[in-house]
């Protein structure tokens, strides 16, 4: 079965939070030839969030410099008035949280309208129940180890109970869908995530400054270890 076999290959997606935001498209640059999987681009509005990043008119200025995919969380509520800015802008994956919208169903036909895979986020205290019976309908759910708004958090170890349950949802129902987890991620805990069923990795602060800021060999130590 060719997608199990796809679904064992563990993907990186540094997350561009902890890059240098003087220099951005360089840093994009110097991921994609480190050997990242995924650009992952988190969009906060202050509202969903306490934090406030960037916007999708940033998301398009760098589409040109990159072919790498476009790993987009959206921390945003009302979600649904923004899906088509973000799809525009570049996004290839699409991700929002079910407690942003009053129809998660909607939210997912807007975001597969634009032809993007859909990814499903639960914050550390939101039930896997929340997304239970639409797994068939996504692509992705983004697992968050921290409580999402800051970058720089610890990793919250209680949440791999989460990926497993999950995991065995997917098994289950013979789906293909990737497990994302993001927060706190280091070298200590990425083989715990992995363990415990996440496929791709968001990590910020560890890709961006462990050993000295060396981004292809963190990139490698999070994948392989």
């Amino acid at each position: 079965n060719i997608s199990k076999i796809m679904s064992n290959i563990i993907k990186i997606s540094p997350s561009i939070l902890s890059a240098d935001f003087s220099k951005l498209g360089t840093e994009v640059i110097s991921l994609e030839k480190a050997g990242a999987d995924y650009i992952h681009i988190d969009v906060m509005d202050g509202h969903f969030v306490p934090n406030l990043t960037i916007g999708p008119e940033v998301i398009k200025k760098l589409r040109p410099i990159t072919s790498k995919v476009f790993d987009v969380h959206l921390m945003i509520k009302p979600v649904d008035n923004f899906i088509k800015d973000f799809a525009d802008a570049g996004a290839d994956i699409i991700t929002f949280h079910p407690e942003a919208t009053p129809d998660i169903l909607k939210t997912i036909k807007l975001i597969k309208k634009e032809n993007k895979k859909v990814g499903v986020s639960l914050k550390p205290k939101s039930d896997v129940k929340l997304i239970e019976n639409i797994l068939s309908e996504i692509d992705l759910v983004l697992i968050m180890s921290v409580e999402p708004g800051f970058g720089g958090q610890k990793f919250m170890p209680e949440v791999l109970d989460k990926i497993k349950i999950l995991k065995k949802l997917i098994a289950e129902k013979n789906l293909n869908v990737d497990i994302e987890i993001d927060g706190g991620i280091n070298f200590e805990n990425c083989s715990e995530a992995k363990k415990a069923g996440a496929n791709i990795l968001v990590s910020g602060s560890t890709v961006f400054k462990e050993n000295k800021g060396d981004l292809k060999k963190n990139i490698e130590i999070l994948r392989n270890n």
